[in-house]
């Protein structure tokens, strides 16, 4: 077997959640990896046995429990890991729970706290090393989003609202943290874990081992890592998502500007011409731009 590669190597990563399920296997990659791992877990206990995984292996490992959603304590986790190391490269956000129901049976209760959880504990992690990785002129973010987010799913109204927030995260801060080398992705998984137990089919279960969703980080988090890029991984399978903008027509204004998007509406969801644009503001831009095409055609008729 080609012998792995150490890409991580001197490395200090954190991974929220990783006591067990895909957190634990995400911890367990980065160690065999030769990063310095910080695992956090709720459960001291399951972070502890994890780090041990990873010690019993070679690598190098300390166990933190805290909540996600915890700003005191995630940033004393943030501040005991820059004491003991001197800096944090990795952030993996994964931390998270599931509190599915149909809309209209969700109470607003189940709903925050899945918001809760998923998006502002990303962001009170981020937010905690945020500083330490814009000192050092090096960050690799990893937001944890889902098809449920980018397409949709029966019953995740509270989750997929999350899970797309976190995708908007990642195209600010990746803009934000671009001139401090901070680069900051969005991993989509499929796997077995306890949140998906009872949502997927047993047959399916079966091919979603988290260990196969593990390796997109070594792109997402490596030194080469790309920013702003959505990767979805399971069963070994990999492919890259995006939220693109169609070229679009000039519709002008006018009394009956709204039936002509009516009837035009084809043509400006048609996606040959999609783009991914790189700021939000290429909205604007192109629309100016039209707007000030079609002025001049009509000028010169």
């Amino acid at each position: 077997m080609k012998e792995l590669s150490m890409a991580f190597e001197g490395r200090v990563a954190i991974v929220t959640g990783a006591g067990g399920g895909l957190g634990r296997q995400h911890a367990l990659f980065l160690g065999r990896r030769g990063a310095r791992v910080v695992v956090n877990d709720l459960d001291q206990a399951a972070a502890d046995a994890v780090a041990h995984e990873i010690a019993a292996a070679g690598g190098q490992a300390l166990a933190i429990a805290a909540s996600v959603t915890d700003e005191a304590a995630i940033g004393a986790l943030v501040q005991s890991v820059v004491e003991r190391h001197g800096r944090i490269d990795i952030l993996v956000n994964n931390a998270g729970i599931l509190r599915d129901k149909s809309f209209g049976k969700m109470t607003l209760d189940a709903f925050r706290l899945v918001v809760e959880v998923h998006l502002m504990g990303a962001v009170i992690c981020t937010h905690a090393v945020w500083d330490t990785m814009r000192a050092q002129n090096y960050g690799r973010i990893v937001l944890t989003t889902s098809s449920s987010g980018l397409f949709g799913n029966f019953g995740q109204a509270n989750y997929g609202a999350a899970k797309m927030a976190l995708v908007g995260l990642m195209q600010t801060l990746a803009i934000e943290g671009e001139r401090y080398g901070i680069r900051v992705n969005c991993l989509a998984p499929s796997a077995a874990t306890g949140m998906t137990e009872g949502v997927l089919p047993p047959e399916s279960l079966e091919r979603l081992d988290p260990a196969l969703v593990s390796p997109a980080l070594l792109a997402l988090a490596g030194d080469a890592a790309p920013t702003r890029m959505i990767l979805c991984a399971g069963a070994g399978h990999f492919a890259a998502a995006s939220i693109d903008l169609s070229a679009g027509r000039f519709i002008g204004g006018g009394a009956d500007a709204a039936e002509r998007v009516v009837a035009e509406l084809g043509a400006i969801a048609d996606r040959t011409q999609a783009i991914v644009p790189e700021r939000g503001f290429v909205q604007a831009e192109r629309e100016v731009a039209s707007a000030e095409r079609a002025a001049t055609a009509g000028e010169g008729a």
